[in-house]
């Protein structure tokens, strides 16, 4: 049975290809549904986000740690200037605070709407408009230039919690969480990182001139511009206005992300598939805007939702609708009721069965 749906009332693409495999147990008749993965990704012309089986992890003994002291002394005033906004909080005006969430709304929006699923998966396409605003959130969000997070994310899909995966959750919360930036690659990362195909990415222009210009992109929209803005238009202090909408906005707004390494692959149920790490984490979820359905986005990770429940705890997916609804964003890809039902019935943890 092969299975495959094109909605004609929306842009949006329910995609979903299943190979019925039928055996014969005694009496009994086994039906297994095979989800043809390559065939799915390759309506989008990648296939670099799907997990490699033929990978192996090298044999012998795991190279040293080399501790990049600049990253840990930075991340460490970072942390700290966060901890002492917390205490600026009752100062602040309420116009600050509301300008701080903006920013966090729409720098996450930058990795989850933009560096995520649009430049890593492909799971829908945006105008140029469209990509331009993503480049400029992503500079606010402050987490490596598109090219790079990109490459980064695509290793840790296609190698996932394995030493070719960039924050292998195999090695610890902490490790998944910050630590990987705190260290040295491991060498599987790069050699593996190497030989994707980013011809894609390098093909756009944006992207480019976002990787050409990213440092001082970066310290006008993560940092600058969020401290300005309070401090001219409503004469805020120019303390509050620097360590509340940019230190902590930017600090939150890493571990919302670095949660959907290290807790979304640890803490939560498997009811898409059993057999790989990622949870389904509905708290996460809340605080990356739709990211913490981690079991369902590493079993169908070119769905542009993440998720199959579409707007629940997933502010990502209704703001890419509504780029739709305004005619600048198009061809998102789902997977179909169909393909998830059968999936979940055939490696899934029995969870869903409960809700």
């Amino acid at each position: 049975l092969l299975f495959k749906e094109f909605s004609s009332t929306s842009n949006t693409t329910a995609v979903g290809t299943v190979t019925s495999r039928v055996t014969r147990n005694g009496n009994a008749i086994v039906e297994k549904d095979l989800l043809n993965h390559e065939g799915l990704a390759g309506d989008r012309g990648m296939i670099d986000d799907i997990f490699d089986e033929t990978y192996r992890e090298k044999e012998g003994p795991k190279p040293p740690l080399r501790y990049v002291w600049r990253n840990i002394i930075l991340m460490s005033l970072l942390h700290l200037g966060a901890l002492f906004a917390l205490t600026l909080i009752p100062s602040a005006k309420i116009q600050t605070l509301a300008w701080a969430v903006l920013c966090f709304l729409v720098s996450a929006l930058g990795i989850t709407a933009g560096s995520h699923r649009l430049w890593s998966h492909r799971s829908y396409k945006a105008t140029l408009p469209l990509r331009i605003f993503l480049t400029i959130a992503n500079s606010m969000a402050f987490q490596n230039d598109i090219y790079e997070w990109v490459r980064d994310h695509r290793v840790h899909h296609k190698f996932s919690e394995t030493d070719a995966d960039p924050h292998n959750a195999m090695r610890g919360f902490f490790f998944s969480h910050i630590g990987w930036l705190l260290v040295r690659k491991h060498p599987d990362v790069i050699e593996k990182g190497q030989k994707l195909d980013l011809s894609d990415i390098k093909a756009d222009k944006v992207v480019m001139f976002q990787r050409r210009y990213y440092k001082p992109s970066v310290v006008l929209l993560c940092f600058t511009l969020p401290a300005v803005v309070p401090w001219y238009f409503w004469d805020e202090s120019i303390i509050i206005s620097f360590f509340i909408p940019a230190i902590l906005r930017y600090a939150l707004g890493l571990n919302a992300t670095w949660l959907v390494n290290s807790a979304a692959h640890m803490f939560g149920n498997r009811p898409y598939d059993q057999n790989i790490n990622p949870r389904e984490n509905p708290l996460v979820s809340l605080g990356a805007l739709g990211e913490g359905f981690h079991n369902y986005h590493h079993t169908f990770p070119y769905d542009y939702s993440t998720s199959e429940f579409g707007w629940r705890f997933n502010f990502t997916t209704a703001f890419i609708d509504l780029m739709c609804l305004l005619g600048l964003a198009s061809d998102r890809k789902r997977v179909s009721k169909e393909v998830i039902l059968a999936r979940k019935m055939r490696t899934g943890d029995g969870s869903h069965k409960s809700g």
